[in-house]
């Protein structure tokens, strides 16, 4: 794919509101039919080229969608409590006050000044905090982070068309590469042959992302494989680190692992599948799978 054609939303940070503010401003042009498709590129070196987005963000998951609702960010109070794990349910609602705080400074007052900033639909709604949570989601679950010029130490936030489609395997061969510079070229490079008809899988988190961080930020628990996305939850919540690897990228103090083994061992993997059979909102079931997840890593862990 060209790099032109990637959308780029700015150096890597920390962060993921901001680019989530620059990619729903686009968003925003784009179905409220105001858009000029003539803006500055966020990386400062050139201007946008006269381009149509429309296609790339008509095939985005749709606002407040099923695939959004998976994450945490979009969970009930009772689904982040039926987690088990407080450092989850403490980053997700730092996420979503942070999110908050976004909104509030760089976007609503933009959005009452001009009216044509910010619209949705018909291009006279307003858009409300619950639009920038989607972006940020977007953003967490697409946006892949590139290198600009070497030598500069520089990476972007891209979200690239077709590559951005492929879903998650984590046994995949293939391998991403490229730099986000004029002229460059961001492949997906095959790590095998490729039979004709074969769906293109790339590993999502580096290959080191446990369930911690893909109910979080995807929106879904990884179990196609042998266990090994919450074997990696369980490493770090028992202090594991096996020398060349890393572990799952939650953070966690010694009194956060202690307080997420407490919370789950408050019920047994029996009592959690009994509630299982029972429950039936969407986010509560999937919380419940986590921590059964989890909870069966630890048994194998302790083996």
């Amino acid at each position: 794919i060209p790099y032109e054609l990637a959308l780029n939303l700015g150096r890597e940070s920390s962060d993921p509101t901001l680019p989530a503010v620059n990619l729903l401003q686009e968003y925003c042009r784009w179905i409220s039919g105001k858009g000029d498709g003539d803006q500055a590129d966020d990386n400062g070196s050139a201007a946008r080229r006269k381009r149509n987005d429309g296609p790339y963000f008509e095939m985005l998951p749709k606002y407040m969608g099923e695939d959004c609702l998976g994450s945490t960010d979009f969970f009930s109070d009772e689904a982040l409590d039926a987690l088990q794990c407080p450092p989850i349910k403490d980053e997700t609602l730092r996420r979503r006050e942070t999110t908050m705080a976004r909104f509030e400074r760089d976007v609503e007052p933009m959005a009452q000044i001009s009216s044509n900033m910010y619209r949705w639909d018909d291009g006279t709604t307003p858009i409300e905090a619950s639009h920038l949570q989607w972006a940020v989601w977007l953003i967490t679950s697409r946006v892949l982070t590139v290198q600009g010029e070497e030598g500069t130490g520089v990476s972007y936030r891209l979200m690239i068309p077709l590559i951005d489609m492929c879903n998650h395997d984590r046994d995949s061969p293939h391998v991403l590469t490229g730099r986000a510079v004029k002229g460059g070229r961001l492949k997906i490079l095959a790590g095998r042959n490729v039979a004709a008809g074969e769906q293109i899988n790339i590993c999502y988190g580096g290959g080191v992302a446990g369930n911690d961080r893909f109910i979080q930020d995807y929106g879904f628990l990884d179990t196609f494989d042998d266990g090994t996305a919450f074997d990696l939850v369980a490493k770090t919540l028992e202090g594991i680190q096996e020398f060349g690897s890393r572990s799952s990228a939650l953070s966690m103090s010694n009194s956060d692992k202690a307080a997420a083994l407490e919370a789950l061992g408050s019920t047994s993997i029996t009592d959690d599948e009994k509630e299982l059979a029972k429950a039936r909102e969407r986010d509560v079931r999937a919380a419940i799978e986590f921590r059964i997840g989890v909870k069966k890593a630890l048994e194998r862990l302790a083996r």
